[in-house]
């Protein structure tokens, strides 16, 4: 794994066999290609099948997960564009016209070589260190394939239950706090078996799984930081560094400390 300091661009190649990682969300748009085997894994409430060449596009904010169902397990190449740079990109490249409100991606899986060969060359590119001009044209080129595969989100005809959007403001406000589900309920204005019925249907989580992923994206970004991870749990709401470090393996297959690393040179 690597990560591009001046555009917080991060690419990893990575190889797993059996369970990879259990669902989890990125505050990043991933962009990646199936090297070798068979990646399954859940998104959008279907499972997909990635085979070598495939194209994998997950928007930011979609929980997914990935295992491998055979013995020799999948290798892939991923790239997390952060939105503002992609925003910066797609304002700046004539090519695309009127930037669209709500970029998102049509489909999860995609068959285009043209657009796996991008993928692979920007790829090079950043974890490869080759520079900012090749990083640069390559992620240009990037994006701007990427324009094929996008939609403007339609406006929802009914948005969430006003009880959840309270309950959901209340955990973003509160994250690091050890708030109860009595609590949040009154917070919300609803009884505590309700809200849980109503937060799923809203969001597709109970609130302590929405809870736990948005401690996990707010520690990833502190860590990428250069925080330390006994330093991150108390931050964003982990009992402790044992606690962060169960739960951020489940989700991105390596220790905080692995992390930080990665992202600044800081030894552990």
């Amino acid at each position: 794994m690597r990560r591009d300091a001046e555009t917080g661009i991060e690419s990893i190649r990575a190889h797993f066999k059996g369970h990879a990682y259990e669902p989890h969300d990125h505050d990043e748009a991933l962009v990646g290609v199936t090297e070798q085997g068979v990646q399954e894994f859940r998104c959008r409430r279907r499972t997909h099948t990635s085979t070598p060449g495939r194209v994998i596009l997950i928007e930011p904010g979609e929980t997914h997960d990935g295992h491998s169902p055979r013995d020799e397990g999948f290798t892939y190449a991923m790239l997390y564009l952060p939105q503002r740079l992609i925003a910066e990109r797609v304002e700046g490249l004539r090519s695309f016209g009127t930037r669209p409100p709500g970029l998102g991606f049509r489909d999860t899986l995609a068959d285009d070589p043209l657009l796996a060969a991008a993928i692979r060359d920007a790829f090079r590119a950043v974890h490869g260190g080759e520079g900012r001009l090749a990083r640069d044209l390559g992620t240009d080129r990037l994006i701007g394939r990427l324009a094929g595969h996008g939609f403007a989100h339609p406006t929802p005809a009914a948005g969430p239950l006003p009880a959840a959007v309270r309950a959901r403001d209340a955990l973003h406000a509160r994250m690091a706090e050890d708030v109860g589900l009595e609590e949040l309920a009154a917070l919300a204005g609803t009884d505590r078996f309700r809200l849980n019925r109503l937060f799923r249907d809203a969001f597709g989580l109970s609130p302590h799984a929405y809870l736990v992923r948005l401690r996990l994206k707010a520690a990833r970004r502190r860590l990428a930081a250069g925080e330390s991870p006994a330093m991150v749990a108390a931050e964003v709401g982990f009992a402790d560094q044992s606690h962060l470090g169960r739960w951020f393996r489940r989700a991105y297959g390596m220790t905080p400390a692995a992390y930080r690393r990665i992202c600044t040179n800081v030894p552990d």
